[in-house]
């Protein structure tokens, strides 16, 4: 199952939804767990390094994506609003863009045993949200997804 994209240049958001197959407390644990978080989060050619993971209102989160050459990306933010297993509000910059900060809201809606997750991005400019969508995130974050639904599927 494939992830739905939309992006809203008028109020400067990005929002993917998809249905996984697992109930909706054990994909909140997988974004929520680090152990499980790093398993899924990114592109399969890296190998992510969770540095910070408070996953609580005021808690602070930082993952080192590191590729097979030795080069990083370097990922952080705040948690805002965590709601379990409903919500998580979430600050998310990228290191070399320090400053351009978007806020990632990530929805768990139950459907039927199943979960809908819908997660929309607020950028802060329509800069920001054109420089994203052309950096190819949108490939990422399909195959990011596609490793979470793997990943549910094992645990």
């Amino acid at each position: 199952m494939t992830a739905d994209l939309t992006i809203d240049r008028e109020t400067l958001q990005l929002t993917m939804s998809r249905v996984f197959d697992a109930p909706r407390e054990l994909v909140f644990k997988a974004y929520t767990d680090p152990e499980l978080f790093a398993r899924w989060w990114g592109p399969a050619r890296y190998e992510n390094i969770v540095e910070k993971f408070d996953v609580r209102p005021g808690g602070e989160w930082r993952v080192i994506q590191r590729a097979a050459d030795g080069g990083t990306h370097v990922f952080y933010g705040v948690h805002r609003e965590v709601v379990p297993p409903e919500r998580i509000v979430a600050t998310f910059e990228y290191e070399p863009f320090a400053g351009h900060v978007m806020v990632n809201t990530a929805d768990f809606e139950d459907v039927e045993g199943k979960t809908r997750l819908t997660v929309t991005t607020q950028y802060s400019s329509i800069e920001d949200l054109e420089g994203m969508v052309q950096s190819g995130m949108e490939s990422g974050a399909r195959e990011s997804w596609d490793r979470l639904a793997a990943l549910l599927a094992t645990v």
